[in-house]
């Protein structure tokens, strides 16, 4: 079964929102926040959003025996984040097979889209390291309901 954009598990109308702020940590020699700096913030918001649907993580991986890993990441920086900025980081599932979750990805600094992204996660047995379907509940979860 594949869930198509206007169909995805979103918990509202909109996409999930997570907050960051920069820090001193998170920039380079020149002021900036630090390109792979993104992509940790991106997966901080896709562990959050995976706990506010109803699956914290770590239970979820000890429960089911998977783990997600990135298959793909295709990301674009348009603008700096700089030090002390607060961000919002955003996810939005946009497509989901029997192995494989996409997501669309954003960190924004008030309507400025700095860095967009379009995420593939892959469900894999955490014991064989072997591609598996998504566990039904979470599957069942990001439907939304007829």
């Amino acid at each position: 079964m594949q869930v198509r954009p206007s169909e995805a598990g979103k918990t509202a109308a909109r996409p999930f929102r997570f907050p960051v702020r920069v820090y001193y940590e998170d920039t380079d020699a020149a002021g900036v926040v630090y390109y792979a700096n993104y992509l940790k913030f991106m997966e901080r918001a896709r562990t959050e959003w995976l706990a506010a649907i109803g699956f914290p993580l770590a239970a979820f991986e000890r429960e089911h025996g998977v783990v997600f890993v990135v298959h793909r990441c295709e990301i674009d920086f348009r603008g700096p984040a700089r030090l002390n900025d607060t961000l919002d980081v955003t996810v939005e599932p946009e497509f989901r097979g029997a192995t494989r979750l996409v997501a669309r990805q954003a960190v924004c600094r008030g309507d400025a889209v700095l860095t967009d992204a379009r995420v593939t996660l892959a469900c894999v047995d955490s014991a064989r390291w072997r591609p598996v379907r998504i566990p039904a509940p979470l599957a069942a979860r990001m439907e939304i309901p007829a």
